[in-house]
């Protein structure tokens, strides 16, 4: 019986398109607040952006052959994504399953815990290609980006807010209140965003920490956008994009085994 039940919660995922209506539950909550959760996702990044590339950008020459704000620009389009991929994964995501116990009251209807945790993980992508949008239109309206192969950056956001959510999820499976996203910020969020090349080039870090930064999932984000945003052709594009699909999948899978542990026995 034990090992069956170990079986029961290692099983591939199963989802069915019956995740849709718990994203669309998400989507109508959220948008009763549509607008200041937009602002709230884009004011920290935008202040990063316009503050160090207009700031500090004024004393640097150039990095990468660039002005230091449009260097920062890709980013603060990673960031952004990122940051609020991660913050729908935690503390929404959480404030649904233990707070509120919304999860409790779907899964009484014809529901499995994958299609709800599917659902947190497509709701979550969503709520942070917004934010990825939002930080790429003003890119663009300050004249940053003028090539056409940044629209391949739309491509990239959803993978972005994919791979983040998924971490997020398998996080807020094991969380117990929300303090404990703080050691998840403190000592993976915070390092990764300083290592990854969003606010200078990885090449400047030393040797020990190049290493360390190629293995983060925000270096192969950034690989992908900044090129594009400024006009060229990113290289290995296959390395970065299944980086951060296997990130994306692993964590989904590891998120989904935390929660049918917690959840289910």
């Amino acid at each position: 019986m034990i090992e069956l039940a170990r079986r029961s919660l290692l099983r591939a995922p199963q989802p069915s398109l019956r995740f849709v209506p718990v994203w669309r539950r998400n989507f109508l909550v959220w948008k009763k607040l549509a607008v200041p959760s937009i602002l709230g996702n884009l004011a920290d990044p935008m202040i990063y952006m316009l503050g160090l590339g207009y700031g500090l950008g004024a004393m640097l020459p150039e990095v990468g052959g660039v002005p230091y704000i449009a260097f920062l620009a890709a980013g603060t389009v990673c960031f952004s994504t990122m940051n609020s991929a991660t913050f729908e994964a935690l503390y929404s995501a959480f404030s649904r399953m233990h707070v509120q116990k919304t999860w409790d009251a779907i899964l009484n209807a014809p529901l499995d815990l994958d299609d709800v945790v599917l659902a947190e993980l497509i709701w979550a992508a969503s709520k942070s290609f917004l934010s990825g949008l939002a930080i790429l239109v003003v890119v663009w309206l300050l004249g940053l980006s003028s090539s056409p192969l940044s629209l391949w950056v739309l491509a990239i956001i959803p993978l972005i807010g994919l791979c983040f959510g998924a971490i997020g999820l398998a996080i807020t499976a094991f969380a117990t209140s929300y303090d404990f996203f703080m050691y998840y910020f403190t000592l993976v969020i915070t390092p990764m965003t300083m290592l990854c090349g969003v606010f200078f080039p990885t090449e400047q870090l030393p040797a020990a920490f190049q290493v360390a930064a190629n293995l983060l999932p925000l270096t192969h984000a950034t690989a992908l956008v900044r090129p594009l945003l400024l006009g060229s052709v990113p290289t290995e594009i296959g390395l970065h994009v299944l980086v951060l699909a296997a990130y994306a999948a692993a964590a989904f899978y590891a998120a989904l085994v935390s929660f049918r542990r917690r959840l289910l026995n």
